[in-house]
C-alpha cells in the first residue's frame, strides 16, 4: 500500500538523480569536445596545447599499438585462412567455370591469329607469283606407310582435276593424283613415286627432283661441270607444262661427286613437312610467262646432250689409246721377230 501523504519511495528518487547526473555528464563531454576540437582546428599545423597533447598521446600509445598489432597479426592471418576455407562453394564453382571459359577463348584466339597468318602468307604466295588457283584445306593424311599423299577438301565439283600442282605458303609441295567430286588426293614431293622437273636457280642447272621411300627427295641428272653448293635454292623449272616456273622447292643439304661418275649426288631438303601442311593453293592454270620459254627448253636439251657427247669423246679416247697400245705391241713383235733371225 502506498504510504501516506503520497510521498515518492526513495529508491525511485535515486534511479531518477542517476539518470540526470547521467545526462548532464553526457552534455558536458560534448560541450567538452566541441571546445576542443575548436580549440584545436584554430591551432592548425602552428603548434599550440592541443597539438603538443596529441603529440604525447602519440609518443606514449605508439609502442602500446606496435605490440598489439603484432599479438593480433597471427589471429587476422588465422582468419583469413578460416574466412577462405569456409568461402561459399558455389562462388569457388562460378569462378573455376570462368577461368575455364577464359582459358578456352585464349586458345580459339591464338588458332584464329596463327589461321590468319597462314592464309595471309598463301596470298602472299598467289600474288608474288600471280597464280591462277584455288583455296583448299587439308583433311588427312597418307592411309598407308608406302606412300606420302595428303588429302584436301575439294574436288572436281570446285575445278579441279588430275595433274594440277599444290602449293602451301613456301612453295610447291605436291601434285593432285586422284580427284574425286568433293575431295582429291595430293601425292607429295617425298612420295617415292614422285617427280618434279627443277633447278637450282642460282646455276640454273636442270635436273629431275625425286621422292624416294625413306622421305628424302633428291636432285638427278645434274651434270658435274655444273655448279651446286650447298645451301642453294632449288626451284620449279616449269618444263613439261606442270608446274609454273620459278616456285621454290627446297635447298640444296648436301652435294657429293662419285668418280667418275657424269652426274652429282644432291640431296634436297623441303621447305616444309606434311605434318606443318594446313591451307593449300591448287594452282588451276597457267599464263604464258608460268611456262618454260624454248630458250630453258633448248638449255634442258643442251645439258641432256652434253654427257652423251662426253662419254662419246671418252669412249673414242679410250678407242685411241687402244690403237696406241695394239700399235706398240705389233712393233715390239716385229723388233722380236727380227731378232730372233738375225740370230
Amino acid at each position: 500500500m502506498p504510504r501516506k501523504g503520497g510521498s515518492t519511495p526513495p529508491s525511485t528518487r535515486f534511479r531518477r538523480t542517476d539518470s540526470d547526473s547521467g545526462i548532464r555528464t553526457c552534455i558536458i563531454l560534448v560541450v567538452l569536445s566541441l571546445v576542443m576540437f575548436t580549440a584545436s582546428v584554430r591551432e592548425g599545423d602552428n603548434g599550440g596545447v592541443f597539438t603538443t597533447m596529441r603529440g604525447a598521446w602519440m609518443t606514449i600509445t605508439t609502442p602500446i599499438r606496435w605490440v598489439g598489432g603484432a599479438v593480433t597479426a597471427p589471429f587476422q592471418g588465422l582468419g583469413n585462412i578460416f574466412t577462405n576455407l569456409t568461402t561459399d562453394q558455389g562462388r569457388l564453382s562460378d569462378l573455376k567455370a570462368e577461368n575455364e571459359r577464359l582459358v578456352a577463348r585464349n586458345a580459339e584466339l591464338e588458332e584464329s591469329e596463327q589461321t590468319a597468318r597462314r592464309l595471309e602468307s598463301l596470298l602472299g604466295l598467289q600474288s608474288l607469283y600471280n597464280l591462277q588457283s584455288t583455296g583448299a584445306r587439308i583433311i588427312s593424311g597418307s592411309t598407308d606407310s608406302w606412300s606420302s599423299t595428303v588429302t584436301i577438301d575439294k574436288g572436281s565439283s570446285a575445278g579441279l582435276s588430275v595433274g594440277m600442282p599444290v602449293t602451301d605458303s613456301n612453295g610447291a609441295i605436291g601434285q593432285i593424283i586422284k580427284c574425286g567430286p568433293t575431295s582429291a588426293t595430293v601425292r607429295l614431293i617425298t612420295d617415292e613415286n614422285s617427280a618434279v622437273s627443277a633447278m637450282i636457280q642460282s646455276s640454273r642447272a636442270q635436273g629431275i627432283l625425286r621422292g624416294s621411300v625413306d622421305g628424302t627427295i633428291r636432285l638427278t641428272l645434274v651434270r658435274t661441270d655444273q655448279t651446286v653448293e650447298v645451301g642453294d635454292t632449288v626451284v620449279t623449272s616449269g618444263l613439261g607444262g606442270v608446274f609454273p616456273k620459278g616456285l621454290p622447292l627446297g635447298t640444296v643439304l648436301s652435294v657429293e661427286r662419285t668418280s667418275g661418275s657424269l652426274y652429282y649426288e644432291i640431296e634436297v631438303e623441303p621447305l616444309a613437312s606434311a605434318e606443318s601442311f594446313e591451307e593449300v593453293l591448287v594452282i588451276t592454270s597457267l599464263t604464258e610467262d608460268q611456262k618454260a620459254t624454248s630458250e630453258d627448253v633448248a638449255e634442258a636439251d643442251l645439258q641432256d646432250t652434253a654427257p652423251s657427247a662426253a662419254a662419246n669423246a671418252e669412249a673414242s679416247s679410250e678407242g685411241e689409246q687402244n690403237a696406241d697400245e695394239q700399235e706398240d705391241v705389233s712393233e715390239d713383235t716385229e723388233y722380236y721377230e727380227e731378232s730372233s733371225e738375225e740370230g
